[in-house]
């Protein structure tokens, strides 16, 4: 780990301790809420959790441009506020300069005339910015602010919304908006029972299906319609969200975020609490992207880096909204796995050969169920049918009481954690039958029990009263959307058994490498290869034995000292692709060869008009495995650091993984298993493994330096690191830096 194993991050001197989140969540490791701090480059290390309990559950509230007057929007605004304030038993103050009273209540011209102070005001009004002053006065704790034409329309916009979050700032308040809407006023079932899903989503509409899930008895608490976050954020509301104990899950629908670091934070939050964050992100293509900037102004980020760092806190992204509603639902109202095998279970031997295809691609777990178990299957299925897993039950016996019989004995099997039993469509009485058993037997088990009800109908009374009136089987009505929804609840409990915050182990203070390192900076500028690599050698990474030369005959010297064969390259601080211009030489083995390639090197220098520091004359390094290891800068995260196959096939093949800092080991290692040349550093065709734990502690350490020089950094690129083989470590040969 960091700060251990690699000594390259120190740890706070404040000891972590265990911190159970609830009955219902398990124990996690990390901080406790007394302890703050801030990282090494003054940002904050923990999230802050606004107190949302009185936006959501006011005792008083303003509507400001109130209004009853028949055929004005601001009219059935107004009504359905007093609707859910009745519900939330809350007090209304309508605010209007013209109307004595608005529905029967008696009204105020202005903020200034409320009669007490009230903790949230909603703004019926196209300008909210003249209002804000008047609710600090008044003390307001929150408001809402409907109005849209801010950033969403472009920079005129964006300046105006600037205007109105200078404004909110000043104040005191939160301010929910602007271009918002009354999703967070909607009328929550309050008959449903069990953990909750809270839903964030900065486009009301699509929070619809996930809402709706009310209608199959799944409980919904709140709704946060961020809009375009001038103040409060959907990070806001998921660290907010993640402290309610009956939080089954959070439900994202984000479209771009406001500010990276703070999203990650309340991601960790989550995570530290088990509580698992699932999100639709848009964005992944060029239209997307655009698309959602023009709808809520905010930065929808580079998608694989938003794509990592969701990874590394545990943030489970799907591509749709059935996806969203599916897992999220699962997630809220499992237990968590007693096992990680599934087993399928079909009345039609192609059903569950199919479904096994699915499964076993979407990265899950079938175990082959013993001889044992399959004998005693074969007490209530012709032995002609397989039953290793998939089991095909071959319709009849679930007819019976053999059904429940075989549900019991897959179920009791330790190596199954979940049963999936697709049904393609209703066949009664046997469908019947086999989903009243199911119900029955989930009941009895502490195991998850999902069946995928195929029919294209969904009015069937096995489906809609017997499935969908249960607490304990997760129904779905796709097989792909269910194998999604195991895949995620799987994941989740796997990451947050042993998750420990990156946070808690980031550095506060720099390291001595960083002195000399900060010395080594140009702003603006790129360095020299040797500059670049006197930076790796300040954070301790390992470059080859080489000089600096200013003339042929110490071009000689260094070559002597170095040890032939030699590579020598031409240095400069503007020098990106040397190679191309014929400025490096490489295998050469003898005195006038050198003398050659100095003279060369200089002339073509001379020639492209490049200035030069003068040549380096380098140890030649031969075998081992090309990688790439970089920074480069983030708009919305900030520093990321690269790693991927090097060399010229760095710009060929593309294959790299990206994290955020701060990490640990097991995500440097993470970032390793995502690459496709992963058996190139494994070793294939009788080459050596290649030294992976020198690989991670030059990951870590370029990590430091991202932490560290993240400010001084705009790219960095060590571009081949040659990794050798096992236990040989691993050799820089080139570098490029360039500075901020």
């Amino acid at each position: 780990m960091l700060g251990s194993t690699h000594g390259t991050l120190t740890t706070d001197s404040r000891r972590a301790r265990v911190i159970a989140c609830g009955e219902q969540r398990p124990a996690v490791h990390g901080r406790t809420d007394e302890m703050d701090g801030l990282d090494v480059s003054g940002r904050p290390l923990y999230a802050d959790v606004p107190d949302l309990s009185r936006f959501f559950r006011p005792e008083s509230v303003a509507v400001i441009g109130a209004s009853d007057a028949e055929g004005r929007p601001n009219t059935g605004i107004t009504r359905q506020l007093l609707a859910w304030a009745e519900r939330v038993g809350a007090r209304v103050h309508p605010v209007h300069p013209a109307r004595p009273s608005v529905f029967g209540l008696p009204c105020v011209t202005s903020v200034a005339g409320l009669p007490e102070q009230v903790d949230l005001a909603v703004l019926l009004v196209a300008d909210p910015l003249p209002v804000i002053e008047e609710l600090a006065e008044a003390k307001v704790k929150f408001a809402v602010a409907f109005a849209s034409g801010f950033a969403e329309t472009g920079e005129e916009g964006a300046e105006a919304q600037r205007r109105l979050a200078n404004a909110v700032r000043r104040s005191g308040l939160r301010l929910l908006g602007p271009n918002t809407n009354l999703n967070a006023f909607e009328h929550f079932r309050e008959d449903l029972t069990g953990p909750a899903i809270a839903l964030i989503t900065q486009s009301g509409h699509q929070g619809r299906p996930v809402f709706a899930l009310q209608e199959l008895g799944i409980r919904l608490s709140h709704w946060a319609p961020t809009g375009n976050e001038a103040d409060l954020e959907s990070a806001d509301f998921v660290s907010w969200f993640a402290e309610q104990p009956g939080t089954g899950a959070i439900a994202c629908y984000l479209e771009g975020l406001k500010d990276g670091r703070a999203f990650l934070l309340a991601a960790d939050r989550a995570a530290r609490r088990g509580v698992p964050v699932v999100a639709v992100k848009v964005g992944r293509t060029e239209a997307g992207a655009r698309t959602a900037a023009s709808h809520t102004g905010k930065l929808t980020g580079a998608d694989d880096v938003v794509d990592a760092a969701m990874r590394q806190y545990g943030v489970i992204r799907v591509d749709g909204l059935d996806e969203l509603q599916d897992t999220a639902a699962l997630l809220a109202r499992a237990r968590p796995p007693r096992a990680d095998g599934i087993a399928v279970c079909s009345i039609s031997g192609g059903t569950g050969a199919h479904v096994a295809d699915l499964a076993t691609a979407a990265g899950l777990h079938l175990p082959r169920l013993s001889e044992a178990k399959q004998a005693e299957l074969h007490q209530w299925i012709p032995r002609y049918l397989n039953v290793a897993n998939p089991v095909d039950n071959g319709g009849h016996p679930v007819g019976d009481h053999r059904g429940r019989k075989i549900i019991d004995a897959v179920l009791a099997d330790p190596a199954v954690g979940v049963l999936i039993c697709p049904v393609t469509g209703p066949f009664p009485p046997l469908s019947d039958k086999l989903v009243t058993d199911l119900v029955q037997a989930a009941e009895a088990t502490d195991k998850l029990v999902c069946v995928v009800w195929g029919s294209p109908v969904g009015t069937e009374p096995a489906y809609r009263e017997v499935l969908l009136g249960s607490s304990r089987v997760a129904t779905f009505r796709t097989v792909g959307n269910c194998l999604t929804a195991v895949r995620a609840w799987l994941d989740h409990h796997r990451f947050v058994s042993g998750y420990r915050s990156p946070f808690d182990e980031a550095p506060r203070t720099p390291s001595p490498s960083y002195r000399k390192a900060e010395a080594l900076m140009r702003p603006g500028r790129q360095l020299s290869e040797h500059a670049a690599k006197q930076l790796l050698r300040a954070y301790g990474i390992r470059v080859p034995r080489e000089q600096l030369v200013t003339s042929a005959a110490a071009a000689v010297r260094a070559a002597g000292q170095v040890g032939y064969p030699v590579v020598m390259k031409a240095s400069g601080g503007q020098l990106a692709h040397k190679t191309e211009l014929g400025l490096v030489k490489i295998g050469l083995t003898s005195a006038s060869q050198v003398r050659d390639a100095y003279r060369e090197l200089t002339d073509i220098a001379r020639y492209e008009g490049v200035s030069l520091d003068g040549v380096l004359v380098c140890q030649m390094v031969e075998q081992g495995v090309e990688m790439v290891v970089g920074v480069t800068h983030d708009e919305l995260f900030g520093p990321t650091v690269t790693v991927g196959l090097g060399g010229v096939l760095v710009e060929v093949l593309r294959d790299s993984a990206v994290r955020v800092p701060p990490f640990g080991e097991d995500q440097a290692r993470d970032m390793l298993a995502d690459l496709r040349c992963r058996a190139l550093l494994d070793g294939v065709r009788g080459r050596p493994p290649a030294d992976l734990d020198a690989l991670v502690e030059v990951v870590l350490r370029v990590q430091r330096m991202a932490l560290e020089l993240g400010d001084h950094i705009a790219e960095l690129d060590i571009n081949p690191l040659m990794v050798l083989e096992r236990g040989q470590g691993a050799v820089a040969l080139d570098a490029l830096v360039v500075c901020r």
